[in-house]
């Protein structure tokens, strides 16, 4: 079959009449069906079903402590031990918080707005005109949190190194960018896994800004799809690069079990260099007395090394390749090699990345969602919403069967192609 660019315009308008009677067909059928965000499936969330059973010998830890009382404000040393193996990194620089990295990113900012950094003239809500580097396509509530504290969001291109360096040096010469935003193993929602090279450059890079920050989070750094093992992806230990770099102080790490075992009910860290540990906990300590140390015993009992955690993300693996792999198929059965539109194939994540003929991402989200098919909205992953292309939609197959995700993707997949074919026509 030619391809719709070769094609006259009456062959285009007649293929358009076949998508729409094919398009028709679809709507019919009243599916309901959701793809809008990144959720475990109820199989996925099963896996850890008999994580509390491990507290029934007690609630001591191996230091004799009782966890069910208050202290312990850094979290349990079994617990720090688990997440500093998972990240390349000592116990000591870890921080335990409750079920939600997110939460943490976002008290890291506050104290900075606050507070300021050790290394800033002054709080960063003082600093008029702030701003704030977001690698685009990215996660869209990384992006809430800085917009929400006044910065202005400025996009980065990605590359398939991560985020395109030579953009990020040069608007790190301004000194009201104060940070970086980066999800550096399988990005959301792209799956990308920066380049060592990159990760060294962004520990290095000369920054106008004494107090500039790296919020480095690493939510999916055992969260492999891949069976081999040469594909996974592998990043340095951002800590010491940046110490190595001379500029200790830039990164703040995160990282939770809330795709591991309960999404609801996992438990969350930071990471960072002695010096800004003290700092945080300076003002952690009259924030709370301390975090859920029950659970943080029970996550690490169920997962008490590094091995048992790789064991443990397989079953997950098992669970969410079929469901990748539904995506590719029936994207390369429907769309081909056209040229026309892309998508990842990541090894790792929650995402696939679908881009979209230019101009119609938004119409196809819209055509999807007549049809029964909920999607992320086009431009999500963009900051404020607004993808310049209009061409990005992000795929979430986690949560829905194989058989839905089929029938999803194969209603998105037509809906591109009528939309394509209406750009065209236009041109």
């Amino acid at each position: 079959m030619k391809g719709y660019r070769e094609m006259t315009k009456e062959e285009l308008i007649q293929v358009r009449g076949e998508l729409i009677e094919r398009y028709e067909k679809c709507k019919a059928l009243n599916l309901t069906l959701d793809m809008t965000r990144g959720k475990p499936s109820p199989v996925q969330l099963d896996l850890s079903n008999d994580i509390y059973d491990t507290l029934k010998d007690g609630f001591k830890t191996a230091k004799n402590e009782d966890t069910r009382n208050y202290g312990i404000a850094p979290g349990i040393e079994e617990i720090r031990k688990i997440f500093a193996d998972i990240l390349g990194t000592d116990k000591d620089n870890i921080f335990m918080g409750n079920s939600s990295s997110l939460n943490q990113m976002f008290d890291a900012i506050m104290r900075a707005m606050v507070f300021g950094e050790i290394d800033s003239p002054k709080p960063w809500s003082q600093v008029e005109g702030r701003k704030w580097l977001c690698p685009a396509p990215g996660y869209d509530r990384h992006f809430r949190v800085t917009e929400t504290m006044g910065f202005e969001l400025i996009p980065v291109p990605m590359t398939e190194n991560g985020p395109d360096m030579d953009v990020v040096e040069e608007l790190v010469k301004d000194e009201k960018v104060k940070g970086i935003w980066c999800v550096p193993c399988y990005s959301n929602p792209d799956g990308i896994v920066y380049s060592e090279d990159t990760c060294k450059r962004l520990a290095s890079m000369k920054t106008a800004a004494p107090d500039f920050r790296i919020m480095w989070d690493n939510a999916y750094v055992v969260h492999h799809i891949t069976e081999n093992e040469s594909e996974r992806g592998k990043i340095p230990d951002i800590l010491s690069l940046c110490a190595e770099a001379g500029f200790p102080n830039r990164p703040y790490e995160f990282a939770s079990s809330s795709k591991v075992t309960f999404a609801g009910g996992g438990i969350s860290c930071f990471a960072a260099n002695p010096d800004n540990m003290a700092r945080a906990k300076k003002y952690l300590s009259v924030q709370a007395i301390c975090t859920n140390k029950v659970n943080q015993l029970a996550h690490a009992k169920f997962l008490p090394n590094a091995e048992a955690v790789d064991k443990h993300m397989r079953k997950h693996a098992e669970i969410l390749r079929p469901k990748f792999e539904a995506v590719q198929k029936v994207l390369k059965e429907e769309l081909g090699d056209s040229g026309l539109w892309h998508w990842t194939d990541p090894k790792g994540g929650y995402f696939v990345s679908f881009y979209a003929f230019p101009g119609t991402a938004t119409k196809v989200v819209a055509m999807c969602k007549d049809a029964g098919v909920a999607l992320t909205p086009a431009g999500a992953s963009f900051p404020y919403g607004k993808d310049p292309d209009d061409s990005n939609i992000r795929l979430c197959p986690s949560f829905p069967p194989v058989e839905n995700i089929v029938k999803a993707v194969s209603i998105l997949s037509v809906c591109a192609k009528i939309t394509a074919i209406d750009k065209l026509l236009e041109e």
